[in-house]
């Protein structure tokens, strides 16, 4: 079979990790034809790039493709897209995030090529001016006309487009995300080293957050909620694994909290590192207002952690109250912090909590599973296609 699959940037990210051990598995356990077209990996982010080269994946990247909209460019990538797509000439095309799957779904309808899309995250949320949500939900109406399948990483998602009459129903098939388990089930290295390294003790109770330092992402609620967490419980340390523009101004409100010593910062972290950092806490915590399904719950879960989340897109299919973590309405600092009390001061919670989610989720989310689902996909919509094609 020969695929090509799309996205904006390949920088550290989960739509980005998903895309690229879907083309690492095409490449390397079905010995497809596969080719990876991106922009550059430019931000504070970090780079997949180097990652794809290693593995010898056939990347493609298109200087003017940015997440930013701009006619100009993104009309040079969409001439560039096409000419790329003739010379290739894939059975079935896969766009990944809102740009590129605008401008790749384009170019594959132009092209009368097949074309799935998966929905990593909505690009209109309630966060959003009207005008902008407006926008962006008619560009994903649009370019939903133009594919034949919309795969969702999480039934939320097809909640949501559903609800915003993107497209029907019966047009969406959920895949969840898939990763490597094997590390989060048996980690690189001792939780021991990894946390003397941090600077943490055998003492402290650790709350690990992994995102992007970035807007939205939920930092600054769980420094709140630590104000409240310190104060019943002094043995409680917090880890924040990632980067991004937004790092100075948090360090700044810990500081005014006169909480410095009870934060550590991992800074950017190759995704290698993340499971053994999540093996080296005890709590998982996850404050986005808005995601598709952050791929952190299922790995705190698979690593065996109990995991507390806004109840915010997705993250009810993996923290189910009473069996994995807590799930609790967003913004709500108050209830983070009683759920972080409550889970610090008993160990014998979270071992039953993060043994539930282990045995619920780890064959789920393995990327075996995931690309084993997408190529049955691919299959249906290539015969599909077949059938509807007009005879010689």
């Amino acid at each position: 079979m020969q695929v090509v699959h799309i996205i904006t940037r390949l920088i550290l990210g989960g739509a980005q990790e998903n895309t690229l051990l879907t083309v690492d598995d095409h490449h390397h356990v079905w010995h497809d034809g596969v080719t990876l077209i991106t922009g550059p990996a430019i931000g504070p982010e970090g780079s997949l790039i180097e990652r794809a080269q290693a593995r010898q994946l056939d990347l493609r990247i298109i200087p003017e493709l940015r997440r930013e909209i701009h006619p100009v460019r993104d009309w040079s990538s969409y001439r560039h897209i096409v000419r790329l797509l003739r010379e290739i000439s894939p059975q079935i095309v896969h766009t990944h995030s809102s740009k590129a799957g605008i401008l790749g779904r384009a170019a594959a309808h132009h092209l009368r090529i097949p074309v799935v899309h998966t929905i990593h995250g909505s690009p209109f949320h309630a966060y959003q001016g009207w005008l902008a949500h407006e926008a962006y939900r008619r560009a994903e109406k649009w370019a939903a006309n133009r594919c034949n399948r919309l795969i969702s990483v999480c039934d939320a998602m097809t909640d949501q487009y559903v609800a915003a009459g993107i497209a029907p129903r019966e047009k969406f098939t959920t895949v969840y995300s898939g990763m490597e388990v094997e590390p989060f089930l048996n980690p690189p290295r001792p939780r021991d080293e990894i946390r003397r390294e941090l600077g943490i003790g055998p003492e402290h109770v650790v709350v690990g957050k992994v995102a992007r330092l970035f807007e939205l992402k939920g930092h600054a609620d769980v420094i709140a909620a630590a104000r409240q967490v310190i104060v019943q419980n002094v043995n409680v340390r917090f880890l924040f694994v990632g980067d991004g523009l937004l790092r100075s101004d948090l360090e700044r409100q810990i500081a005014q909290a006169g909480l410095t010593d009870k934060f550590v910062f991992t800074g950017l972290v190759p995704p290698t590192r993340v499971p053994e950092l999540i093996a080296g806490m005890d709590i998982v915590v996850h404050a986005s207002l808005r995601e598709g399904l952050a791929r952190v719950l299922p790995q705190g879960l698979i690593a065996g952690k109990p995991v507390i989340s806004y109840d915010i897109d997705g993250a009810r299919e993996v923290v189910i109250p009473g069996e994995t973590g807590f799930l609790l309405p967003p913004r709500a600092i108050d209830g983070m912090a009683s759920a972080l009390v409550q889970l610090a001061a008993d160990a014998a919670l979270r071992q039953k909590l993060g043994e539930i989610g282990r045995a619920k989720f780890t064959e789920l989310f393995r990327h075996e599973t995931m690309t084993r689902r997408l190529r049955g996909i691919y299959e249906d919509v290539l015969a599909m296609c077949s059938q509807l094609a007009p005879p010689r």
